[in-house]
């Protein structure tokens, strides 16, 4: 017989059975937990030799080992603890006291006359915007203008140095006065009967062709001198002082800008809607860059002739006077054109909502029961919707607390007039 060292075995949980290793017995499971035990120093035996009633005895024990202390660990673990459960509470209290269940407000649609505004990008240009180019070439021999500066019609800008052409037309003037001579010499002979009428019809022809040499000469040297066609606004120079120009050359730009010629594109309903009505009540406003608006009012110009069949729009022009020069060529800016729309359903903005673009308001019927109806929006201002179909005068909506109901819902409600309502508007749609 053989001494054993102290030694240790675990039971091991092997398909719902316990393994002894060494000993090659199966326990029934009992816990999830293993079993340790320990044999003593002084204990004997010889692993394959073991006899059969140490065996049992050890099954027995085994199976009969209290294993409660697993089962109440296993409790205290699941189970939450009294601190936790008052922690718990007392946070589900404070969000219900945080969030409280907001009143039911319900209102009705008023008619009302509504100003609509609709709001156009526009460009700005002058009434007059021209290219001053040179007639000639030449060098530039005079500039009687600076950048930025106001002309007046017919005020000298740019002088082309004319030497070619004077003498050109000094010549064309030599030549006429000479056929002039030889005309009038002409006529004295045809009354003493020396000269035939036939001659003196000649040197009258002659005379006629050499008058209208000078007057092409002198058209050539006045192209040498570019004066400003009407009162307007100096751009920037192209070309220096002595500076060699070609014919057509680009010397600077001249804008009239006393009137404001604003374009902007109108779409094809809208046109519509313009060309069907009285528009002698509309009012044309022109919001500037910085978000303040031009002082002077505006009145449509003119309607381009076809449509753009890209974008489906057309042109508009609304006149602006510019009395103090404010505006110049090529600013941009915002058309707003006001128009009053007589006895149209408002409702306030607060009262709808949106579902895939498109607009609801929930309606209150007379059992206080709600049903969600798609409404149709024909205007959009600060804080309402006028509304083109859907709702009526009279009806019941709710405005606030929507997202506290739902379709087929009974509720209780606090009812407002929409007067009262539309004058203490602040906020847009949920």
């Amino acid at each position: 017989m053989r001494s054993f060292r102290k030694n240790s075995w675990t039971i091991c949980p092997v398909r719902g059975n316990w393994v002894l290793p060494n000993l090659g017995g199966i326990l029934p499971q009992a816990s999830s937990s293993p079993v340790n035990f320990t044999l003593q120093p002084g204990m004997s035996g010889v692993t394959n030799t073991m006899n059969i009633s140490t065996r049992l005895l050890l099954i027995l024990s085994l199976v009969l080992f209290p294993l409660s202390g697993c089962a109440t660990r296993v409790e205290s673990h699941e189970e939450p603890s009294h601190h936790e459960s008052e922690k718990e509470s007392h946070t589900e209290a404070h969000d219900e006291a945080e969030h409280p269940e907001h009143r039911v407000v319900v209102t009705s649609p008023l008619k009302k006359d509504v100003v609509s505004t609709r709001e156009y990008v526009c460009q700005i240009h002058s009434c007059q915007h021209i290219e001053v180019r040179t007639l000639d070439e030449g060098y530039l021999q005079e500039i009687h203008i600076k950048e930025g500066q106001r002309v007046k019609k017919g005020e000298l800008m740019f002088k082309i140095l004319p030497i070619l052409y004077e003498a050109k037309f000094d010549t064309e003037v030599a030549e006429a006065n000479r056929i002039q001579i030889e005309y009038d010499n002409a006529a004295s002979l045809n009354q003493k009967g020396i000269v035939s009428p036939q001659e003196l019809a000649i040197k009258k022809a002659e005379l006629a062709k050499a008058k209208a040499k000078v007057k092409l000469a002198e058209a050539e040297l006045n192209f040498c001198e570019l004066k400003a066609p009407f009162d307007g606004i100096v751009d920037r120079q192209r070309h220096q002082l002595g500076s060699l120009v070609e014919v057509d050359d680009i010397l600077t730009t001249l804008s009239d800008n006393s009137v404001m010629w604003v374009y902007f594109n109108v779409p094809e309903a809208r046109y519509l809607e313009y060309q069907s009505k009285d528009n002698s009540g509309i009012q044309i406003e022109l919001k500037l860059a910085n978000g303040n608006l031009f002082p002077q009012p505006g009145e449509i110009g003119a309607i381009e002739a076809d449509f753009n069949n890209t974008t489906g729009n057309i042109a508009f022009r609304a006149d602006f006077n510019n009395p103090d020069g404010l505006l110049r060529n090529g600013q941009t800016g915002t058309i707003l054109i006001h128009s009053t729309l007589k006895n149209v359903i408002v409702i306030p903005q607060r009262a709808t909502f949106e579902i895939l673009a498109r607009r609801y308001a929930y309606v209150v019927d007379k059992d206080d029961v709600v049903h969600q109806r798609d409404i149709t929006v024909l205007s959009e201002q600060d804080d309402i919707f006028v509304i083109s179909d859907g709702l009526k005068e009279g009806e019941k909506i709710i405005f606030e607390g929507i997202r506290q109901v739902r379709d087929g819902d009974k509720i209780d409600y606090e009812f407002v007039e929409p007067q009262k309502i539309l004058d203490n508007l602040k906020n847009h749609a949920e």
